[in-house]
């Protein structure tokens, strides 16, 4: 039985990693997978999901302006495919979750979202809300503040390195930008006397 899957959780916990070997174990037993990213996520080349330990697939990109149930439904019609993984589903939109929720429903093919939950400011993407929503499974990975605790935040560094505030919700970025904390380590980053 088809579902949606969300696998969700900070920056850097290896989410990119267990997608792709994800997909390997399909491709490695006959099976072909379909895999989509984020379009003007760039790191590791356009049209490309790469993990930090340097293992990488091409993929098909997304933005906002893209109907995924259209898409995954030509790509069914041009090879016969036996999961979707879709990596950076934070930057989804509402309609695009509900979209890939029709494939699985209607298409019948899985669909594997991998993504962040919330921002540096604390705050829930509209795609990981959304597929929080909607999705029939929710997988999180882990990973661990500085403290050993399990990390759950992340703060977004400046050129000072200091925790920023505020700013544009998306900013593509990697260690040099971000680091995951737990939530208590997040507060007293953003300056919260009382943590």
């Amino acid at each position: 039985m088809a579902k949606l899957y969300f696998h969700y959780s900070t920056m850097n916990a290896g989410k990119s990693t267990i997608l792709l070997q994800a997909s390997h174990n399909y491709r490695e037993r006959g099976m072909r997978t379909y895999l989509l990213t984020a379009r003007f996520d760039r790191r590791a080349g356009e049209g490309r999901i790469a993990s930090r330990i340097g293992i990488g697939e091409e993929a098909d990109t997304f933005d906002e302006s893209d109907d995924l149930y259209a898409k995954i439904e030509q790509r069914l019609v041009a090879d016969a495919i036996a999961c979707v993984f879709v990596d950076e589903a934070q930057f989804l939109s509402k309609n695009q979750v509900w979209q890939l929720a029709r494939a699985v429903d209607d298409l019948k093919v899985p669909v594997m979202c991998y993504g962040l939950r919330v921002d540096f400011r604390g705050e829930l993407f509209p795609g990981s809300a959304a597929l929080l929503a909607l999705a029939d499974e929710m997988r999180e990975v882990r990973t661990i503040c500085h403290c050993g605790k399990k990390a759950t935040m992340v703060v977004r560094n400046g050129p000072d390195g200091k925790a920023l505030r505020d700013g544009a919700q998306v900013q593509i970025g990697g260690n040099e930008t971000y680091v995951s904390l737990c939530r208590r380590h997040w507060r007293k980053a953003m300056g919260d006397a009382s943590a």
